[in-house]
């Protein structure tokens, strides 16, 4: 009722659910655990508006408004029409991001009433605009598809995550963070899986076993022969002596 516009159906279900999420995990480094993954949707409370109010205490302060450049191009080709500071737009946080932007909830079109179509845009710390979902509940599932890591949302736009963030992703998200690889080659997180390779019958020949060599039985019982007969004369000798 304060800003004349009304929330999108997925996001009024939401908040009709729970007013607001949070959901926060953490690694443990060294036996101490480090928070790492952060997940926030703010709750109605805390739904403020962008562009309104100066940044500063000090009369006459700039305001978000004052940053409008014409001259940016606007909806060229695929590229949907940016959020606007001014009047022409309603810009309301979704998420403060922990500091390295804002996800925010558009109306994008307020004249000469305010339109029920809203996007999610995400703003970075350099105040630039970049188109994240056109419904909040696509939205909600990339948030929770990214599993809240740092500066997740950088992967939408055009210079990417930062290099501490990127081994993160490497760590928890690798086909996330190579999106640009699976678009090139769809199979390269598939095992390549042969089966006729894998199950290929072996002809296997079969092992002959040699045998040890055995003497024949004549020669043996002349073998013995011979042997009884030298006992016996050697017994004879010891007798005679």
């Amino acid at each position: 009722q304060k800003n004349a516009c009304i929330l999108p159906e997925d996001l009024k279900n939401f908040y009709l659910m729970t007013d607001g999420f949070q959901m926060t995990w953490s690694v443990k480094t060294d036996d101490t655990p480090m928070p790492l993954g952060s997940m926030v949707i703010n709750s109605v409370s805390k739904l403020c508006r962008l562009g309104g109010s100066s940044m500063y205490t000090l009369p006459n302060a700039p305001t978000l408004a004052d940053l409008e450049d014409d001259t940016d191009e606007e909806g060229n080709g695929d590229k949907p029409e940016k959020p606007h500071f001014d009047s022409r737009s309603l810009i309301f946080e979704l998420d403060p991001c922990n500091g390295n932007g804002k996800v925010c909830l558009v109306y994008k079109h307020t004249k000469p009433v305010v339109s029920p179509d809203t996007e999610i845009w995400f703003l970075d710390r350099a105040l630039y605009w970049h188109f994240l979902t056109k419904t909040f509940t696509a939205y909600y599932r990339l948030l929770i598809t990214h599993l809240g890591l740092p500066q997740w949302q950088y992967a939408f736009t055009s210079y990417g995550v930062s290099p501490q963030a990127k081994q993160w992703f490497n760590m928890y998200k690798p086909i996330t963070i190579n999106t640009a690889l699976l678009s090139e080659e769809a199979d390269s997180f598939v095992n390549k899986l042969d089966p006729n390779k894998v199950f290929k019958s072996k002809n296997k020949t079969p092992v002959i076993k040699k045998k040890p060599l055995s003497q024949p039985a004549g020669s043996q019982k002349s073998h013995t022969s011979m042997t009884s007969s030298k006992t016996s004369s050697l017994a004879g000798n010891s007798s005679r002596k």
